[in-house]
Order: C-alpha cells, then structure tokens, then sequence
C-alpha cells in the first residue's frame, strides 16, 4: 500500500519529517517533499517498497495511499496470487516519476508510501475480510487513497465495504475477463467469484454507473450476463473492444460515471493471456495492454477514491512480465488520482 500525500498546502516541517523517507531510510531535512524515485541510483537499491516510495506508517497525516495484500482465500491459484504484490513490487523498481504521455507529475503532486501488505488469515476467509476491511477504514478514516496491490478479487469486497462506509454507494470501472457475481460456490457465499454480487447485496454499488470491461469466456449457462445486466451495470464484452480504440468508450463511461466518487478494480486476467499469463484463470482474446492504457487513462477528472489491481499470480508467469504490466498500470492509477498535476 503506499500513501499519497498531497504536497499543497506545503507540510509543516515536523511533519515532512515523519513522513518524507527516501531509499535510506532518513527522513528529509526539510524543505518540499520528494518522491524517493527522483534519488539518482535508487532504482536498483535499497529497500525493495512498490517503487521505490517511502515505506509508511504515517497514515494519520496522510491524504491518500496505495497497498500490496496476500491472497486471504484458499482455492485453485490462492498459493499464487498471495505472491502477486511481491513481484509487483520487485518490477516496480523499473518504474520512474513522470508520465510523458499524459503530462502527470504524481510524484510532484502527492506522497506517495509503502504501506507493506494487509495482513490477513489464510484460514479463515470471513475473518481476512474482516481484517482487511478494519484496516481499510482506518486509512479511509485518515483522507488517504488507497492504492492496493492483489492478491485474489475477494479483497476488493472488504475494501469497497469501507470505502463506502465514508463515500455511500461507489460508482465502478471494473475490468476483468469475469464478471464476479456469481452467488455462490459449493454453497459458499463468499469467494473470489463473488464479490460484486456481495457489494450488491450490501448497497455498497451505485449499480447506474456501474461497468465492466473485457468481458468473455466460456460459462455454464446462456445468460451469463443477465444478474449484471438487471442491475443497470453496463457491460462491455471483449467482442465489442476487438481491434478497436477505447478512448470513445471511455468518453461515454465518464459521462455515467458523473462527478461522484468511483472505484477502479482492475483484475490483471482481463488482458489477452499473451501479455499477462500469470493469473489463475486465463481466458483467450482478452484486451491489449494499449487498451488497458485508454481504460486507465480515461478515468482523468474523474472522482477516483480508491484502485485495487488483482489476481497476479507469479508462478505462472516465471519472466515477471505480467508482474511487470501490473506495475505499470498501478502507475497509470496513479496518475489519474485527484489532485495530480498535469504539465
């Protein structure tokens, strides 16, 4: 997790003191804030946090933040995905400040820490939940915005569940090769095929400015897209996205979207497998990681309050590049954070 800080109103020195810690260690002597990234050599050394920012304990003085959590379930890539924000973080280091594609500086904008991962109960999947959503509106609770690293779609139910305990119902942009709302398997309730159908049943979804992207793959039944569709969400297959731009998608999605607040759930299967293969459940002809850029991208101006990236699972993909891909995204949801400044 890393907590992004804005810089305006300058921090009281005391202050940047706690919370400015570049690769070292020390905190900064005064002066503005820097993101430990802008350290020469620091790529390559130090203390491995998702990219290079500051490891963080300083939640009560921040406005926002990111976060890595294990796996909390036990199923068919739950010994995987536990290892997904390691190896993201490891990537991340390739990752530097500036976005010249889209003008954002968001370390010149916010501090941004490593909070470490959420720690959870590999044996009790409703008390992980609990756990984590505990955690999760503490940092709510102190104006961060969480920016979190998976680790199985389960944790994005808790997470939702305080966020929305402060914001009310969210609006989403989830994408994903699965809709998640299943509601239920082998008579469980609770898994990581469910977490949507759970944010319904709770009201934790504004269900009109609801959408899911890249959706596809085969299932059990016909109307696989009938619970989403009833809801109001707007669900957009992969078919529809096949060699195509999504900017036009996303002008559309931020006219439903509005100015309240949204979630971003990205769930790294909804890229083709040829360029993320290590997930737990792959499905074939999936989106390109140019469009996942559009996606994200599209999202500027918009009232992001939270972002998970999920079900990286590394021993299925031994060259780290789908690792990689979903450091790169996080830097992208960076990027489009409120109050992030665009040159």
């Amino acid at each position: 997790m890393a907590i992004l800080l804005p810089l305006h109103p300058p921090i009281p020195h005391q202050q940047q003191k706690e919370c400015v810690r570049p690769r070292g260690g020390r905190a900064s002597s005064g002066g503005r804030p820097h993101s430990p990234l802008s350290v020469p050599g620091s790529r390559l050394r130090g203390c491995r946090t998702r990219a290079h920012t500051a490891r963080g304990s300083c939640a009560a003085r921040s406005r926002r933040r990111p976060a890595g959590k294990r796996s909390p379930r036990r199923g068919p890539s739950a010994h995987s995905t536990r290892f997904g924000p390691r190896r993201i973080r490891e990537e991340s280091v390739l990752l530097r400040t500036a976005n010249p594609s889209t003008g954002a500086l968001p370390f010149q904008s916010l501090m941004v820490a490593d909070l470490g991962d959420v720690n959870v109960n590999l044996y009790n999947l409703q008390d992980s939940c609990r756990l984590i959503r505990e955690a999760y509106q503490k940092i709510v609770a102190a104006g961060c915005i969480p920016l979190t690293l998976g680790g199985d779609h389960t944790i994005t139910y808790p997470i939702l569940q305080a966020v929305a305990e402060k914001h009310g119902p969210m609006g989403l942009v989830h994408v994903d090769a699965h809709m998640d709302v299943a509601d239920k398997a082998l008579g469980e309730k609770l898994y990581h095929g469910t977490p949507f159908r759970r944010c319904v049943d709770e009201g934790l979804l504004d269900c009109k400015r609801v959408v899911q992207i890249g959706i596809r793959g085969s299932s059990m039944t016909l109307d696989t897209y009938r619970y989403s569709r009833s809801q109001g969400f707007r669900v957009v297959l992969a078919e529809d996205c096949w060699m195509k731009s999504l900017v036009p998608l996303m002008g559309k999605v931020r006219q439903q979207m509005g100015v309240r607040p949204i979630y971003i759930s990205f769930d790294i299967d909804g890229l083709d497998p040829a360029y993320a293969p290590g997930t737990g459940t792959p499905e074939i002809a999936g989106l390109t990681p140019s469009q996942a850029l559009e996606i994200i991208r599209g999202c500027q101006g918009l009232n992001v309050v939270g972002c998970d990236l999920v079900e990286v699972s590394p021993p299925y993909d031994p060259s780290g590049n789908t690792a990689l891909v979903a450091a790169n995204l996080l830097f992208e949801m960076l990027c489009v954070l409120p109050k992030v400044t665009v040159a």
